[in-house]
Order: C-alpha cells, then sequence, then structure tokens
C-alpha cells in the first residue's frame, strides 16, 4: 500500500477500494460539496473556498492532537469527467499552492498531492483509486506520521463511506 519517497523518509500512498452501496455520482458530489465534508469529517477545524492569485483554492485546516500544532492546507483541485471507451471516469487532482498567509499557531503543510478516480462498479457502487502524499512538517517523528497515514486515510475512506450513505438526507435537511 505505501511507497517510500526516498527524499523524505515518508510514504506515499496508493489504495484501491470500492464503496459498494454508493453510486458514481453520489461519490463525486459527496467528494465535492466542502460544506458538507466540515460535517462528516471529524478532523476539519476550517475548510472553504478562497481566492488567491486570481485562481480559486481551498483552505484546509485540520485539527492534530492538543500536544501538537493544526496543520493547514492552501491547494488547487481539479475535476475532469472522462469518457474512455464508454466508460465513465472522475478524476480529481490535487496540489498544493503558494500564496496565502499562514495563521498564527498552525503549520503550513507545503508537500501534499492527492489524487482521485472513480467509476462504476458495473453494479450500484464505485470502484475508487487514490495516490495521495502528505508532509506534515514540523517535529513530528518520521514513524508517527507514517503510523498516521497509514490509519487516518483508510479511516478517511470508511468516514466517506459512511457519508455518501447519508448525503441524501444532508440534502433534504439543507435545501440543496
Amino acid at each position: 500500500m505505501g511507497e517510500e519517497r526516498a527524499e523524505s523518509c515518508l510514504y506515499e500512498y496508493k489504495i484501491y477500494g470500492t464503496f459498494p452501496d454508493c453510486d458514481p455520482e453520489l461519490f463525486v458530489d459527496v467528494y465535492k460539496v466542502l460544506k458538507y465534508r466540515k460535517q462528516w469529517d471529524s478532523y476539519v477545524k476550517e475548510l472553504c473556498e478562497q481566492e488567491c492569485n486570481g485562481q480559486k483554492v481551498i483552505y484546509w485546516q485540520v485539527k492534530y492532537p492538543f500536544f501538537l500544532a493544526n496543520r493547514d492546507y492552501v491547494y488547487s483541485r481539479e475535476h475532469h469527467d472522462l469518457d474512455i471507451d464508454g466508460r465513465k471516469i472522475w478524476v480529481f487532482v490535487a496540489k498544493c499552492v503558494p500564496g496565502l498567509s499562514v495563521k498564527s499557531g498552525v503549520i503550513r503543510v507545503e508537500d501534499y498531492h492527492q489524487n482521485v478516480a472513480g467509476e462504476s462498479d458495473g453494479k450500484q457502487g464505485t470502484k475508487v483509486f487514490m495516490h495521495y502524499f502528505d508532509s506534515p512538517g514540523g517535529m513530528i517523528p518520521t514513524f508517527l506520521v507514517n503510523w498516521a497515514a497509514k490509519t487516518g486515510v483508510p479511516s478517511f475512506l470508511k468516514d466517506m463511506n459512511e457519508a455518501c450513505a447519508n448525503y441524501p438526507e444532508y440534502c433534504r435537511n439543507s435545501g440543496k
């Protein structure tokens, strides 16, 4: 699952999985809607779209345990709908961008990228591929960063699966 990056001693993760009860359009909505993510992702302290150097970026502050400073990310996210030989594939590409000032008491993550691709599993679900790397900076031992990524990414996907199940109710209650 993890592949070590020689220059950092941290791992990049490649994850394959299936959301068996979440069709691809629902998966894409849950992945894209930042307002909803603030409800289901307990690690989100702040998450919003902002303007930075003439482009829209996402600002994301992540809650860390009390003995560590929170981390924040400023990243661009592209969304592409592909049709490859009749297969509809949704792709998201996210990467850090410079430009916003760092908030006091928060450490800016400057090396982050995430690629997500999803398509129908041929039934009622979604097959998903994620390629992820995150270097949180600060004075966190490498083994702790790798442990958090190794447990955190699968935990995120489990939470997202639950969020997919609850999204129709969110839409009804939020008037979306």
